[in-house]
């Protein structure tokens, strides 16, 4: 077995208030193959969201670990922290996260032009081609629609190839049918990339078009299922259109 792109090692996250400590994770513990597609599940308020955020490196965990790419985030101080994630992690966010004074095809460059990327707009272009944008380019955000412009961040997040892509309820603020497709077409990109997806979500259908599901239950991790290509791709079909 290849060895995993992300291994998340007894994570514990604990908080502290007036009534005392709060434990929100609890000794989590799995690795992430690449390639894999991955729902993260469980109820409002179960952790999901903290756990995204530690795998990130975006939050600190109270013990354990995150070892992405086989370097141990946290070990790193918040400068190599950041320049390790920008290299190797994408995200996508139910807001979609979009900067509204620049048109989709500046969103998509910013981050090329980060890098330093010569090839940019060249490249923004092609991804959002591929997203159906092609005729959207010069749009500012607030002149397309909700799907089109989570298309718009998943042409970013995917344009600069990263390992890992983190989406934290991506299709929240999306109708059902618009949902489906956007999940349908990340996964599509994913499977071309060979990009590992990570998906926090409560739609359970979604989390079962993902050949992976970890199920969190009052910061525990409670359920850890796995199933082959062939059943993925049967979850998918049988959706409702």
């Amino acid at each position: 077995m290849n060895p995993p792109i992300l291994a998340v090692q007894g994570v514990g996250k604990q908080v502290r208030d007036s009534t005392g400590a709060l434990t929100i994770l609890h000794d989590i513990d799995f690795r992430l193959q690449p390639r894999q597609s991955v729902a993260i599940v469980g109820a409002s308020g179960s952790g999901k969201s903290t756990l995204l955020s530690i795998m990130a490196g975006l939050d600190a965990p109270t013990s354990g670990t995150v070892r992405l790419a086989g370097q141990d985030l946290f070990a790193l101080d918040e400068d190599a922290r950041a320049a390790l994630r920008a290299q190797q992690i994408g995200f996508v966010f139910q807001s979609f996260q979009l900067l509204g004074h620049l048109t989709a095809l500046e969103n998509v460059m910013l981050p090329l032009e980060l890098r330093g990327e010569p090839q940019a707009r060249k490249l923004a272009q092609a991804m959002l081609e591929r997203v159906g944008l092609g005729q959207r380019l010069g749009h500012l955000p607030k002149l397309l629609s909700g799907g089109e412009q989570q298309r718009v961040a998943l042409a970013r997040a995917f344009v600069v190839r990263p390992a890992i892509l983190l989406a934290d309820e991506p299709t929240g603020s999306l109708d059902a049918a618009t949902g489906q497709k956007v999940m349908e077409l990340m996964l599509e990109l994913n499977r071309e990339a060979g990009t590992t997806l990570v998906l926090v979500t409560h739609d359970l259908a979604l989390a079962a078009l993902c050949s992976r599901q970890l199920r969190l239950e009052a910061g525990a991790l409670v359920h850890d299922s796995q199933r082959d290509a062939a059943d993925t791709a049967g979850a998918a079909a049988s959706m409702p259109a």
